[in-house]
């Protein structure tokens, strides 16, 4: 055995071997996998296998169609071919039309990632599966690629294919410890010897926690039970003279697909069990836990009523065995947060038919430092700090017994609420408050009319539309107030601050005491890595002279990686998160000024207190810190308040608000007004596909300056110019909003995939954001949205169609 390589992969199912094989492919050679079995002992030997292109995003459909691609190539492979049914085709089944319209929706993401689906009726699902009634069906959406594979025979096929490009593979070598050195290398432990690296890989499957523990690091990875049997043969299948479609269920929450001339069926029952929770026998190899049918008895009822004929077969094996889930249901592949040099491709529970490209994209991540796609979705750093094994399981359970059923637009599932509040949040619920979902925070959405209100759930606008309208209308004309928790702030201090962040971002960083602003990070390949404002706050009795670092809710542990991993040793710089401790709460409007003025000591007129300025303060008595920033494109204020006084500088705003009109408002009215002014969300339009010159940020970019992350390859980026730019669209319709993924056509080809879309009440537009051919960017130019199957007239607008000129912003 080796003592020394680059890369230790830990587990050897499909994750492993998955990621192995494309660690060589990225030409990474010096490469180890270690199994404390056999091969696919875990999750892998006894899973279905079946490989769909369905996904919820676009990262997702891609990684699947490399997954289908490669599997098709190594069943090809005539050295050593494998059992891969390829094509067979599957249908996910729907009952109501809202069901029918996100498949409509999700045909249009795709196509921008060249797969193509089908919406079909309720006739054409029956033909093209003859086994299924049509009673209470109103059709389904066709993957024509669907399919299934062994799962064995793939895992060894990954395995022959590295180790004939160097890689190496042990088995029956448990790891019993890590240890990380000063260097960021690490020494991994096993039964056989040590082997150092630079770089550790968990891809444990449901033993993820018991390597996690030799790290330090909890995962928020939680294993259900979960039971499939095989029939005995099906007259009909035999008789039928071709494969059977894959079939899945959301009305039933069972799936189907054809194993010989009979089925393998597969249960998502809502009497579902959590696995090892309390621990993992180490003999549980190869192995199942006790068949409880009993379990399944309604589920499987109504995979009687879809399909007869199982009620005229007989069972021939029953298969129950753990898999895997994380918190939101997508896997964990990427950085372990807190942890250098330590990744995790984790939670897959549906490894086999991802595991392919989830491998590929990891080993892009480790090798090149990105992926070709963002990977945003698969981040394990997009939790920050409440994902503990309880709520984890809750969770867990709730996707399984949703396993079929997308999320809708604005649908928040109920299990693990609330997560993280604020002081403010019985507060606010007293108010009438509907509440989303960010990283865990319950934060406002918009304000109820009546406590039993309930907007439906559907990709049209829905009933909170002029709930909505009358929010942003009361921004617009007075004064309003909302609170935003979990906004990610770092305080930033020592000599060298400024220095140093002026080399993290691509522009001009102020540095002026009382200034606050905007830039954008880019990573080593010249492309958006983050967007951040920073706020330079004099020496105080509360603190030094430092900087305030503020970004996003969900990038906490993003940012605070990139930012210290970044710290030269010889620099003195210092960060330390005030993200929990500190919550902001925006004040908006052309009442605004009086409004704070009415309730803090001090001079906050236009020339004493202009846009972009920050001062410390008191809101009534509560100490607060006081930022001229504007997301909503009116004047506005972000007030940061400690925790602990919240609740009485709510008050003191809610008071000197009687006078000047101010109400609440939420995120909903948030994201249109913020649509209207040009303002784009990271990880929605800022994302690492694109430089900031493709993404209409030119003027963050001082490439005159000195040296920064990522200089010399935009500097490359942009004499090989623009691949695509992001553009302000009006849309021709008034039922429903643009939606993420959605493609742009013209002439039946796709130019471009929308970012974000609503409608801007104070326009009057139905807005989007989009990424389009450049040749299309220019201010007029017509495409054709595919809006949920309707193709709708997209027109290219200027930028910020409210107030241009931002003079509402400055007062």
């Amino acid at each position: 055995m080796k003592s020394r390589t680059k890369v230790v992969v830990i587990g050897g199912g499909i994750a492993g071997c998955s990621t192995l094989y494309h660690l060589t492919q990225e030409g990474w050679s010096d490469v180890v996998l270690v199994e404390r079995n056999e091969l696919t002992s875990g999750t892998t030997w006894h899973s279905a296998a079946q490989v769909t292109n369905f996904g919820m995003n676009q990262t997702m459909v891609g990684l699947k169609t490399h997954s289908i691609n490669l599997y098709k190539e190594l069943a090809e492979d005539p050295d050593y071919p494998i059992n891969y049914h390829h094509g067979d085709g599957g249908i996910r089944l729907a009952n109501t039309e809202a069901q029918m319209q996100g498949y409509r929706h999700f045909t249009s993401m795709a196509r921008g990632m060249e797969v193509g689906f089908e919406v079909i009726d309720a006739e054409e699902c029956a033909r093209r599966h003859p086994l299924i009634s049509t009673d209470n069906l109103i059709g389904g959406l066709w993957d024509p690629l669907d399919g299934d594979i062994d799962p064995a025979q793939l895992c060894q096929a990954l395995a022959r294919r590295a180790r004939k490009s160097g890689a190496e593979v042990y088995r029956n070598t448990p790891v019993t410890a890590l240890t990380q050195h000063k260097d960021d290398t690490w020494t991994v432990h096993t039964e056989h010897g040590d082997i150092d690296c630079d770089i550790v890989v968990n891809a444990c499957g449901y033993r993820v926690n018991e390597v996690g523990a030799m790290m330090g690091v909890h995962h928020p990875v939680a294993s259900m039970e979960h039971q499939y049997f095989l029939t005995e043969e099906i007259p009909a299948i035999k008789d039928t003279g071709h494969r059977m479609p894959l079939l899945r269920c959301p009305i039933s929450d069972y799936y189907c697909r054809q194993e010989k001339n009979g089925l393998l069926v597969g249960f998502y029952e809502q009497d579902c069990k959590t696995w090892g929770m309390d621990g993992i026998d180490p003999n549980f190899v190869n192995a199942l836990c006790p068949d409880d049918l009993d379990r399944v008895t309604d589920v499987l009822e109504g995979a009687f009523a879809r399909m007869p004929a199982l009620m005229e077969t007989g069972i021939h094996t029953v298969v129950n065995g753990p898999i895997t889930y994380t918190i939101d249901g997508a896997p964990l592949v990427g950085p372990i947060p807190g942890k250098r040099n330590a990744f995790c491709i984790i939670g897959l529970r549906a490894g086999l038919g991802e595991g392919g490209g989830h491998g590929w994209l990891l080993a892009q991540q480790i090798v090149h430092g990105e992926a070709q796609y963002d990977t945003w979705c698969l981040d394990p750093r997009r939790f920050t700090g409440h994902t503990n094994a309880e709520l984890t399981a809750l969770k867990a359970i709730e996707d399984y017994q949703n396993e079929f059923r997308f999320h809708f637009p604005h649908e928040h599932r109920p299990a693990g609420r609330p997560a993280k509040t604020t002081p403010l949040t019985p507060v606010l619920a007293a108010e009438g408050a509907e509440f989303t979902v960010v990283n865990g925070w319950e934060r406002v959405d918009y304000i109820k009319p009546a406590p039993d209100f309930h907007p439906s759930l559907s990709f049209n606008f829905d009933e909170a539309f002029e709930v909505i309208a009358a929010e942003v209308r009361n921004v617009q004309d007075n004064a309003g107030l909302a609170e935003v928790n979990g906004f990610n702030r770092f305080e930033i201090t020592g000599a060298d601050r400024h220095s140093f962040l002026d080399r993290m971002f691509c522009g001009t960083v102020t540095k002026r005491a009382g200034r606050v602003g905007l830039g954008y990070l880019l990573n080593h390949h010249g492309m958006i890595k983050g967007e951040a404002t920073v706020a330079n706050l004099p020496a105080s009795d509360r603190g030094p002279e430092r900087v305030w670092y503020g970004s996003a809710a969900a990038s906490e542990l993003h940012d605070m990686d990139w930012l210290s991993r970044h710290i030269q040793k010889d620099e003195d710089v210092q960060i330390r998160s005030l993200t929990n401790d500190q919550t902001i709460l925006v004040l908006a409007g052309p009442r605004a000024r009086g409004v704070l003025s009415t309730c803090a000591r001090g001079d906050w007129s236009a020339e004493a207190f202009p846009w972009l300025s920050v001062r410390e303060c008191f809101i009534g008595f509560a100490s607060a810190t006081v930022m001229g920033v504007s997301f909503s494109g009116e004047l506005a204020y972000e007030i940061h308040v400690p925790n602990a006084s919240l609740y009485a500088a709510y008050l003191a705003l809610r008071k000197a608000g009687e006078a000047h009109g101010l109400k609440l408002f939420g995120a909903r009215a948030v994201e249109s007004m913020r649509m209207e002014k040009g303002f784009l969300h990271w990880k929605a339009d800022l994302i690492t596909e694109f430089d900031p010159f493709e993404t209409g940020l030119d003027r963050f970019v001082k490439l005159e300056k000195g040296d920064f992350i990522g200089k010399e390859a935009l500097q490359k980026r942009q004499t090989e110019g623009a691949r695509k730019k992001l553009v302000t669209l009006r849309i021709d319709a008034s039922h429903a909003p643009a939606h993420g993924g959605a493609s742009l056509m013209q002439d039946g080809k796709v130019v471009g995939t929308v970012t974000s879309g609503d409608w801007g009440h104070r326009v009057g537009m139905n807005l989007a954001y989009a990424f389009v051919d450049p040749a299309l960017a220019t201010e007029g130019s017509t495409m054709q949205l595919d809006l949920c199957g309707d193709l709708v007239a997209a027109t290219v607008i200027a930028p910020s169609p409210y107030d241009p000129g931002f003079d509402r912003i400055r007062g």
